[in-house]
């Protein structure tokens, strides 16, 4: 026998080495399949330590933890994108905007689902902002304006036709407000000569806050060349009426300053107006009308001038009370009941005279003193037949200047007082017209901000 140092029998050695390779190659393989596997199932490649042969530092290859297998990250791509919504939200403003409008400004949409609920609130304060969806349920906007200068947040969710959710966030600010401005509309007119009556009534086109009342109201300031002391009464938040404790003295002028310009009158609202004005008073007039005695009383400058027949509100319809001042004359005007509630039950007026001739008015709310040429001559003096005005005896187109209504209206001035006594009715509210005088001066001084 030949031993191996001299090389004997080599024949079967080759065939052993070659299987050994194989095997060899084999085991290296699977070790890389484990690997592998390990790695995508979280295991970290320590899954099998048998088949885990290290090779040579020289051939050692990477960790596979460290490069993912392309073929898994797309498939895990693609699960991910089966399971995905298709509901998209979109919310307008986006995340971050700032000066965002206060109404029209903010929504919520959604495509390829409906929205399930829609959250918005201030930051600030936490309060939640109401809000109407629409009926397919698409979009959603909030009920009324936002507050200037406010940032607010809204979540909102939406589920798509196979129920996959989706939820989509935003917090934007709103836009700060802008200054605006207010002005005051006066009477009497500037150069105007008017009754002892006649307040100063300014009406504001924005309502002023109680806050800023007393600036305003410093900024408007009424004088007198008699000397009278004159207040103002805030009958509301746009509305200021001047006058002093009794009728003006006759003769007197009135000055009207309005130093209004850059006076707050609310929050980013501000006055515009410098301006001075003024009006002279006239002759005292004071009509005194008695409802039982069915006759006016016209007195001027303290002396009885006329006497005159008349026909106050009849039953069911009683003229108001109290001292009411003329605020306004028409040669003629049209009266149609429907326009203060009296109607048929056709909802027609129970009367409709296109051509009221002297008429002048006395209160907001519709009582006049005025011509009538439709009534029997015989109820002036004698009966109240009317709706609630006080007719005086006259002609259709009031042409004749002999009539008494025809006298009354050229004689009256805008201011002139006409003062209803013995009515069954209620006293005139003060701010029904020109009619602060039904108020007693400690009342009227109690309205003032100052």
């Amino acid at each position: 026998m030949t031993s191996p140092e001299n090389g004997s029998a080599p024949a079967k050695h080759p065939k052993v080495t070659k299987r050994r390779t194989l095997a060899a190659a084999a085991a290296v393989l699977i070790a890389g399949s484990v690997a592998l596997t390990a790695c995508n199932s979280g295991g970290g490649g320590h899954a099998d330590s048998k088949a885990s042969a290290s090779p040579s530092p020289s051939t050692q290859t990477p960790t596979p933890t460290q490069t993912p297998s392309p073929l898994t990250q797309a498939s895990q791509d693609a699960a991910a994108a089966k399971h995905a919504s298709a509901a998209k939200i979109t919310i307008t403003p986006k995340t971050g905007a700032t000066g965002a409008k206060v109404s029209g400004a903010v929504k919520v949409s959604v495509t390829g689902g409906t929205l399930t609920s829609v959250t918005m609130t201030s930051k600030s304060t936490g309060h939640a902002v109401a809000g109407k969806l629409s009926a397919d349920k698409k979009s959603w906007t909030p009920s009324g304006s936002l507050a200037h200068s406010t940032q607010y947040a809204i979540s909102a969710a939406a589920v798509d036709a196979q129920g996959q959710p989706a939820a989509a966030t935003s917090g934007f600010g709103t836009a700060a407000a802008k200054p605006s401005n207010f002005v005051g509309y006066f009477t009497p007119e500037d150069g105007s000569t008017v009754g002892v009556g006649m307040p100063v009534s300014v009406k504001f086109d924005h309502a002023i806050s109680k806050a800023d009342r007393a600036a305003v109201q410093r900024g408007v300031t009424v004088t007198s060349s008699s000397g009278q002391q004159v207040v103002g009464h805030w009958f509301n938040a746009k509305r200021l009426d001047l006058r002093p404790q009794t009728y003006w003295v006759a003769g007197s002028h009135v000055t009207l300053d309005l130093n209004l310009k850059g006076v707050k009158g609310a929050p980013g609202v501000y006055g515009v107006q410098d301006k001075t004005v003024g009006f002279d008073v006239g002759r005292s007039q004071v009509s005194t009308v008695d409802t039982k005695t069915h006759m006016m009383t016209v007195v001027r400058d303290g002396q009885v001038v006329n006497t005159i027949p008349i026909s106050a509100g009849g039953k069911g319809h009683t003229t108001y009370d109290g001292q009411m001042v003329i605020e306004e004359k028409d040669q003629t005007t049209r009266m149609n009941g429907a326009t203060v509630g009296f109607t048929d039950a056709d909802g027609k007026g129970e009367y409709d005279i296109p051509d009221v001739p002297h008429a002048m008015r006395l209160s907001d709310s519709g009582t006049f003193i005025h011509g009538n040429y439709w009534g029997d001559p015989s109820v002036f003096g004698t009966t109240n037949t009317s709706h609630g005005c006080i007719g005086i005896e006259d002609v259709k187109g009031g042409k004749d200047p002999s009539t008494d209504a025809a006298w009354f209206y050229d004689n009256s001035l805008i201011g002139d007082v006409v003062t209803v006594v013995n009515s069954p009715d209620k006293v005139i509210q003060p701010s029904n017209g020109l009619n602060g005088w039904n108020m007693t001066w400690s009342q009227w001084v109690a309205g003032s901000a100052l």
